[in-house]
């Protein structure tokens, strides 16, 4: 089955246990009035966040057990490319990505294949500190060199992605932790993918608890790098040289 209209948009919500927060996020979505398809992959929650999230009009991909971010958004992209969507959008299920900012976001790839949300690019008060914060500095510095375009924020999974950048997903999208993030956007550069990114102010956790701590802190300057070399080592994928035709995005 392929979707009839491709200029719809896939939100791709990935969730784990949000119970709290996936309803109203995908309400929120979908009160937008916009051409968005919501789909949660519901990433082996113990919880009632699949019913909720069917409750609220998403469509949901309910996968056996929990393999992570990356994992669930292979998922997600597999289902993107199957129903022939050309567009399609990373929305986190705990509300913390407004999805007020999600045309902004998607404007992005009017001149780019890969558009991030940033959270460090003078709009919003979003703070980190430490560890956290150097190694984000860091990881940018490098992969905006990588890039050619100043990037501020390149962990955000607040992600649109053309079809191009579905075909390199497709090829290669890590299930790693940080892999989701760093990996991805390394070999999508090297690749050829062109990435820009919309400045965005982010909002507290709508439920659920917070994944980070002083101790997660610490261990994520050493696996940023960690991730950052590996990334650099991986192959790169081959892709259409510009912009799809109709025929060739229906993949």
């Amino acid at each position: 089955m392929r979707i009839h209209d491709s200029t719809r948009v896939l939100v791709i919500m990935p969730a784990w246990n949000e119970a709290e927060s996936v309803g109203n996020t995908v309400l929120e979505v979908l009160g937008l009035g916009r051409p968005y398809d919501v789909l949660v992959v519901n990433d082996g929650s113990t919880d009632s966040t699949a019913e909720i999230a069917r409750e609220a009009g998403a469509t949901v991909l309910t996968l056996p057990f929990n393999l992570g971010v990356g994992g669930a958004m292979r998922a997600g992209f597999k289902y993107a490319q199957r129903l022939g969507y050309r567009r399609v959008i990373q929305v986190d299920a705990d509300g913390q990505h407004d999805p007020r900012n999600i045309d902004d976001v998607l404007a992005g790839l009017e001149h780019a294949d890969i558009s991030i949300g940033a959270r460090f690019a003078d709009k919003g008060d979003y703070e980190v500190s430490g560890p956290r914060k150097w190694a984000m500095q860091l990881l940018a510095k490098v992969i905006s060199g990588l890039a050619k375009t100043r990037l501020t924020d390149v962990t955000s999974g607040f992600r649109a992605g053309n079809e191009r950048a579905i075909i390199q997903y497709l090829d290669h999208y890590p299930a790693e932790y940080l892999g989701d993030t760093i990996d991805s956007l390394v070999v999508a550069v090297r690749s050829g993918c062109k990435v820009t990114q919309i400045p965005v102010a982010m909002r507290p956790r709508q439920g659920g608890t917070p994944s980070h701590n002083p101790f997660k802190a610490a261990m994520y300057l050493g696996r940023s790098i960690f991730a950052l070399m590996l990334a650099l080592t991986r192959k790169r994928s081959r892709l259409p040289a510009g912009p799809l035709t109709a025929q060739e995005g229906a993949l």
